[in-house]
């Protein structure tokens, strides 16, 4: 392995223009989304032509403005100034929990209850109470399931990925993608090791994390990250920031990464070499670097390629989807990205896809880049994965010829 980092920190691209409808739906998201994530399933489990006796009418309604009071009130102590832990579980589990109870209230408040009328099936508040216990009941089944989906070591995703560029004795090249290990208040100590493990099973030849290592501070999220510094490659272990280094003292986590072993891409490359033939392994800072005030940090594409033969194909990590545009422009042959966790929980991918190019799995942009992108290996906030696994990725990489 050959390191060829550029020498100066030359100013990153102006990041890609956000949509105009992200723009506007994250306005006024904040204030609004609360407040519907309580009040429809409020409406629908309480109200909608049930009839309650009045003391579970007015205790359900007492649950329910608790959740609204305690959710942002955990999450805000929880992932602000203050860091808390306890709150910060409290938080994100009522932020998942709302969720699943929202969206299930829609649907089957709206979809179950028009067919238990065209089925001519009871009065109206039998209906309305057919539906009350079916949302709760698949509330309680995905939350269940999802928590477990959660916590699980993630399974293997393996596939095969031609690059026409890649030559013949780079065949059969291992590459193994972790990302959004997502350390946090959670402690998930032995669930980094057993991560650890199973990509060591994989003996990769290299061995990726495309950043959101933790929530949390390097010095606060130690413990957790520590299994990183046992994992294995014959060639090499590289690292990319991503966004959420920058909210929480990303070069503590950059001075951490390097001190178990692993390279921080820093907008820089190393050459891969094997059978003759050469692979550029590039990376980039998150594209939320720059505004992060940090000195020197910032995503550079052309700063990472910087002296690297233009003839040789490149496989590049980068933390955002997002980032693809650019790639393709550079002429990158393979992008590794994460960020998107899949959506986490259904249907939130919808919203994801407002904000990003791709949500998991193989795409193609421009004349020859092929973007991967991987749903993550851990998860953000809410412990609960509904519809949208975690992930280990093994990536075979095959020649043109």
């Amino acid at each position: 392995m050959t390191d060829t980092s550029s020498t100066g920190q030359a100013r990153g691209e102006a990041p890609a223009p956000r949509r105009r409808a992200l723009y506007r739906l994250m306005r006024y998201l904040p204030l609004v989304a609360p407040v519907l994530l309580w009040a429809v399933p409020c409406w629908v489990l309480l109200y909608a032509g049930q009839h309650w006796p009045a003391p579970v009418t007015a205790g359900g309604t007492a649950l329910f403005v608790l959740g609204l009071v305690a959710m942002p009130l955990g999450m805000a102590r929880g992932h602000g100034r203050r860091q808390q832990d306890a709150a910060a579980i409290l938080g994100d589990t009522l932020l998942g929990a709302s969720w699943v109870l929202f969206t299930w209230s829609v649907l089957l408040g709206v979809v179950l209850r028009l067919a238990l009328a065209v089925a001519g099936v009871g009065d109206g508040q039998d209906r309305a109470r057919a539906v009350t216990w079916a949302v709760l009941g698949a509330s309680a089944v995905l939350l269940a399931w999802g928590y477990a989906e959660a916590r699980r070591v993630p399974r293997v995703r393996r596939l095969d990925v031609r690059l026409p560029r890649l030559g013949a004795g780079l065949d059969g090249l291992r590459v193994v993608l972790v990302t959004d290990t997502h350390y946090g208040p959670l402690d998930r100590a032995r669930w980094s090791a057993r991560v650890c493990e199973t990509v060591n099973s994989l003996e990769a030849d290299l061995v990726c994390h495309t950043g959101d290592i933790a929530d949390g501070t390097a010095e606060r999220r130690r413990a957790q990250a520590a299994p990183l510094g046992t994992v294995r490659a014959t060639r090499a272990r590289v690292y990319v920031t991503g966004n959420h280094e920058y909210y929480s003292e990303a070069q503590g986590w950059v001075d951490l990464m390097d001190r178990l072993g692993w390279e921080p891409l820093r907008n820089r490359h190393l050459l891969l070499e094997r059978g003759g033939d050469t692979l550029v392994v590039a990376g980039v800072d998150d594209v939320t670097a720059e505004s992060s005030g940090l000195p020197g940090h910032r995503a550079h594409l052309a700063g990472a390629l910087d002296g690297a033969d233009p003839g040789l194909p490149v496989l590049l990590l980068a933390h955002q989807p997002a980032f693809v545009d650019r790639a393709a422009a550079a002429g990158v042959d393979l992008q590794l990205s994460g960020h998107t966790h899949g959506g986490q929980i259904w249907p939130f991918h919808h919203l994801v896809r407002l904000d990003q190019p791709a949500l998991a799995g193989l795409s193609h942009h421009g004349a020859r880049t092929v973007l991967y992108t991987s749903r993550g290996t851990g998860f953000w906030g809410p412990p609960f994965r509904v519809f949208a696994p975690s992930e280990i990725t093994l990536l075979v990489l095959r020649s043109g010829n």
